[in-house]
């Protein structure tokens, strides 16, 4: 095997998107890929992309990705890198893919100053965690993700102030 890893291109907007939906597969959550290659090819294209990817390679044969993007830590007071998507194809795993795209992964955050990589991982999917944890991961335990989104953001985003506040307790 011969393993690289480079930066995607807008040209690699179908081979991400099939990664997306292999990922999506993998978490049982199939029909909820939305993305499509055009809108991906478009945001790549864009003169402020919302993400940056890698794709590990087999010789050309494209066999995982890791899609990321800027975030930031007020606490640290620095920029981090927070990745979104993380997936090797099924039968490359266990072949080094994981381990290279995280190393290019460290090596972006350095290059640019990140102090962390931060990502989210499913509770059940143990397999991905005994590899976080192999590469010196560590699960944040007490934070859990939250999230608004569909009718409930569209509804948020209509209220009146003084409707809001009635339930405040902030």
């Amino acid at each position: 095997m011969t393993l690289s890893v480079r930066a995607a291109i807008a040209d690699d907007a179908e081979t991400i998107l099939g990664f997306i939906r292999g990922l999506a597969e993998y978490e049982h959550e199939a029909n909820a890929v939305a993305a499509t290659a055009v809108e991906l090819r478009a945001q790549m294209m864009s003169g402020a992309p919302p993400f940056e990817c890698l794709i590990a390679e087999d010789g050309t044969n494209p066999i995982g990705f890791a899609l990321y993007y800027r975030s930031y830590s007020t606490w640290l007071g620095l920029p981090l890198l927070f990745l979104e998507d993380f997936f090797v194809d099924e039968k490359h795993r266990g072949r080094g893919a994981g381990i290279a795209l995280f190393k290019r992964l460290a090596e972006i955050a350095r290059e640019r100053g990140y102090r962390r990589i931060e990502w989210r991982v499913l509770d059940w999917n143990e397999p991905a965690q005994r590899f976080y944890r192999s590469i010196s991961a560590h699960p944040i335990d007490e934070w859990t993700v939250w999230r608004i989104e569909g009718d409930a953001l569209e509804r948020l985003s209509k209220e009146q102030r003084s409707d809001l506040e009635k339930g405040e307790s902030c």
